[in-house]
């Protein structure tokens, strides 16, 4: 059984999840403003895909920000999907209609099971 562990990196401005030590992706998150985060973009490495690894990320990465009580952004569309058919407790969101759209009409069926949309290209 794999080793995976969701790792806050705020050298890096983002949340990386690693199997067995190595990275196998990330969500940045930028800083918008004291207490705001923005989520632009996520990606698991496609070695990794299809193992669930991008819900695990976000999932680990909303929960955390929640407990911080700061308020979500969210531009990626893997993390509006997200954020759309998952409860986080406490986490505060603040949706940009515009984003919520794009996200809407994105692809986001990945060729394997799993992290669907992730890693394929900017989002």
């Amino acid at each position: 059984m794999s080793d995976v562990q969701v790792v806050r990196s705020d050298e890096k401005e983002r949340y990386e999840i690693t199997v067995d030590g190595g990275v196998a992706g990330y969500t940045e998150s930028v800083l918008a403003s004291p207490g705001r985060v923005i989520y632009p973009h996520t990606e698991i490495d496609p070695a990794f895909g299809g193992r669930g690894l991008g819900t695990t990320l976000v999932g680990e990465a909303m929960a955390d920000e929640a407990r911080r009580g700061n308020t979500v952004i969210p531009v990626c569309p893997f993390v509006i999907k997200y954020l759309k058919s998952h409860d986080v407790p406490g986490l505060k969101i603040e949706w940009r209609p515009r984003d919520v759209e794009v996200a809407e009409s994105a692809p986001t069926d990945e060729k394997q099971p799993g992290d669907e949309g992730v890693g394929d290209g900017r989002g």
